[in-house]
């Protein structure tokens, strides 16, 4: 039995001459998800992955199923090649956040989905195909990511991925900020892995650069001390999403950066009080901002900020204020993120009932949609307008000028090779960002080996 896995692009890249191409992300990481499910495969199924960022797919080869991860951002894309390979009659298996989100909408593509954490029915899945008894719907329980079982890394061999270890703690956020699709999905729990799984799985990989997907790794502050003593030992190098109010247990700081944490991405969301109202992102104070700043940089982790503009109390003049902000704070990056209506979330529902979504609530399959576009109408502005505003701010917070002030600024020094990976990682970003601005979201029928 052979199963091919497939983790979907973006979309297509418009260049010059009317030319078009796959977006090819420099920055991209080993498919996470993927390598689970792989983990959990027992050994004598073959699985393969293709990468649709980085490899054509031979639609043509030989295969009993396909398992498709379905996103927001890739979900077009991930029809394309499911109906490509019903063609085929070959079995299509997807699953993902959005499938649970929107199950109904991502059935219309596939054979069965799994909706809900794919770890806990993936076995049961593969047992029903062997007996030709394969239903249309699976209900997966929600808990801690793969326990008991490695990461098969063998499907990565081979194929060009940012040199660093995808790893995962737990899943799940305390908090349900009204943007976010994550922390709504699980309801503000958490579910964590055991610290001796996660030390097993760091010692089974030959890195020693980890990324924690983690929601935020210290959703649960103490489980995150337990896990940062043990890490110590180790002596190797992480980053992470964490939340500000970190900041707040001067212990749990003292022992990520013993733990060997070199940066994070925050959410700060925004700059004014009225934008953390908004956004129901309780633990976030404005006012807090520059203490709690300071105590990260005392031990030493670079700061990746990141910005959700257009709140409805958003105005050209707070978009200013929040550009000034993150430029006079030098941080070692900065995502200016225009704010996204995910389905089923108090964003979404609101902005639907009171007529204000674009493309039909539908951006993520719309034709005309691009990548980085406001997708619904501000109550302050136009869409174009804050598209614009967030493309100028971009431009302006990565210019070469303000890279260079970054890079050298005094927070920013913290050894020689911290400077070259944090060089070599703004001009990665610097170059990402640009490029997938206005992006077409999936191939549309122009897709290589079709």
């Amino acid at each position: 039995m052979k199963i091919i896995m497939i983790r979907p692009n973006i979309g297509i890249l418009d260049v010059k001459g009317g030319v078009e191409v796959p977006f090819d992300d420099k920055g991209r990481m080993e498919p996470l998800q993927l390598g689970v499910l792989a983990g959990l495969t027992p050994n004598d199924i073959e699985v393969k992955l293709y990468d649709d960022r980085l490899e054509d797919i031979n639609y043509d080869e030989p295969a009993n199923m396909v398992a498709i991860s379905v996103e927001i951002f890739t979900a077009k894309r991930a029809y394309e090649i499911a109906d490509e390979y019903r063609k085929r009659n070959v079995t299509i298996i997807m699953g993902g956040i959005h499938a649970s989100y929107m199950p109904e909408e991502v059935k219309n593509h596939a054979d069965t989905i799994i909706i809900g954490d794919a770890e806990g029915v993936w076995e049961k899945v593969l047992e029903d195909f062997k007996n030709n008894s394969l239903k249309e719907k699976y209900y997966a329980p929600t808990g801690p990511p793969h326990p008991g079982k490695l990461i098969r890394r063998s499907i990565y061999k081979g194929k060009k991925y940012f040199p660093v270890s995808l790893l995962q703690f737990g899943r799940g956020c305390p908090y349900t900020c009204k943007f976010c699709s994550t922390g709504n999905y699980f309801k503000g729990k958490l579910f964590s892995r055991s610290i001796k799984e996660v030390i097993n799985e760091i010692k089974n990989q030959e890195r020693r650069f980890i990324f924690f997907v983690d929601e935020n790794i210290v959703g649960d502050k103490e489980n995150a001390k337990l896990l940062f003593k043990s890490l110590i030992p180790l002596k190797i190098k992480w980053i992470g999403q964490a939340s500000i109010d970190m900041t707040d247990d001067l212990e749990l700081m003292d022992l990520m950066q013993k733990s060997g944490c070199i940066g994070l991405i925050v959410g700060f969301e925004s700059y004014t009080e009225e934008g953390i109202d908004g956004y129901g992102k309780i633990q976030n104070n404005p006012y807090e901002y520059q203490k709690q700043i300071d105590i990260i940089r005392e031990h030493k982790i670079h700061i990746w900020a990141a910005f959700l503009l257009g709140h409805d109390e958003e105005t050209f003049e707070t978009l200013q204020q929040t550009l000034d902000f993150a430029i006079k704070q030098k941080f070692s990056f900065a995502a200016f993120n225009i704010l996204m209506p995910y389905p089923k979330t108090p964003v979404y529902q609101q902005l639907e009932e009171e007529g204000r979504l674009l493309y039909k609530g539908k951006w993520w399959l719309s034709n005309d949609y691009r990548f980085n576009h406001a997708a619904y109408i501000p109550k302050n502005m136009s869409p174009e307008e804050l598209t614009e505003w967030c493309l100028h701010m971009r431009k302006k917070y990565n210019s070469v000028f303000m890279i260079f002030k970054r890079v050298f600024s005094r927070h920013n020094l913290l050894s020689l090779s911290n400077i070259i990976l944090l060089w070599h990682m703004i001009w990665l970003f610097r170059k990402e960002t640009f490029k997938k601005q206005n992006m077409r979201l999936g191939f549309q029928r122009n897709s290589r080996n079709m």
